[in-house]
């Protein structure tokens, strides 16, 4: 992964965040590394509560307080250490050169203001533009994404907008001051599925023109196929695997990998066929014991994966997993049998 680190844009190493709580530190990210090119697009996959947002969230360092705590580890973006930035230096550095799509538009735009108020709002703290030129630069961005008649419903307030259209309103906020990389959390979300197919064709049409990064966030592994070059599939806060997005569909390496992908329905499975699950339910992270994190759900468990925890080896070329066994000279294979 080093020669990944010298060209990234964004590089993470070991990071962790953890909340402390009455009941016990919840280890929310527990210790992941990944990096982000510039001609990239990064997805983190995994089921809710592996701590995808949360990775999200120590990046932008908005880790709620006081329970939340970004622990150890490194965040570099463009060689510069943002966990060593102050928090006005932070704020100067969100959405300007790291934007991101928050997960639900509702909550993600003040009902009580304009969309063109608060867009305004980001180009004055940002650009330092006013007056007509800060309207303009709304009203371009408004269009890049889609919106009809821009200029008329910069003066509409969220709730005059559909579900789809408020996604894209919060796409142009996080353009609209052409930053670096753009993070979405969970960007179709809630969106009917002609809808999803719309914003992640947005999203795509937008990197092309702008050249602009994505990490997108999400549990759906049919959204990385559509859309991702890279991706890392993330478990109880640990990435399990990490590989280009056609290596990883083509031979996925980690049992828990082949169990999301076995998970999605195919068009042509038999309509009496029950749909395949991973047993079990991901028990919680309040446990310091040391094992692998997939250990209570993994049908190939052994003795040594409740008691020593797996690294995060390259496997095959540029294809890390975190497996007892899964190495260079000893696998797993993926059968049909593995696969019911």
């Amino acid at each position: 992964m080093e020669n990944r680190k010298k060209e990234a844009l964004l590089s993470v190493e070991n990071l962790k965040t953890f909340f402390h709580t009455s009941r016990g530190t919840v280890k929310a990210v527990n210790g992941i590394s990944f990096t982000l090119s510039k001609d990239e697009t990064l997805g983190i996959v995994g089921e809710s509560g592996s701590g995808k947002t949360m990775s999200a969230l120590s990046v932008m360092r908005l880790v709620p307080k006081p329970t939340g705590k970004i622990e150890s580890g490194s965040i570099y973006f463009e060689g510069k250490d943002l966990l060593a930035l102050s928090e006005r230096e932070m704020q100067i550095l969100r959405g300007k050169q790291i934007s991101m799509v928050f997960q639900d538009p509702m909550t993600s735009i003040d009902p009580v203001f304009t969309i063109g108020y608060q867009m305004l709002e980001i180009i004055k703290a940002h650009l330092g533009l006013k007056g007509e030129a800060a309207r303009q630069k709304a009203v371009e961005a408004l269009t890049m994404v889609g919106i009809p008649d821009a200029e008329e419903r910069l003066d509409s307030y969220p709730h005059e907008f559909s579900g789809g259209m408020r996604q894209r309103v919060i796409i142009a906020m996080a353009i609209v001051c052409e930053p670096k990389m753009i993070i979405a959390d969970e960007p179709t979300t809630a969106l009917d599925v002609t809808v999803q197919s719309q914003v992640l064709e947005l999203l795509k049409s937008l990197q092309r023109k702008l050249g602009t990064p994505i990490m997108i966030i999400t549990h759906n592994i049919g959204v990385v196929w559509d859309i991702c070059t890279t991706v890392a599939v993330m478990y109880k806060g640990k990435i399990v695997e990490y590989a280009k997005v056609g290596d990883l569909y083509k031979t996925p390496i980690h049992p828990y990998t082949w169990g999301l992908l076995d998970s999605v329905p195919k068009v042509s499975q038999d309509t009496n066929e029950p749909l395949a699950v991973i047993e079990s339910l991901p028990t919680d992270r309040l446990s310091g014991e040391e094992s692998c994190v997939f250990s209570d759900r993994c049908k190939y468990r052994e003795d040594i994966c409740f008691t020593e925890t797996p690294s995060l080896i390259e496997v095959q070329k540029e294809h890390w997993a975190a497996c007892h066994f899964q190495k260079e000279t000893l696998g797993l294979t993926r059968t049909k049998e593995n696969n019911s």
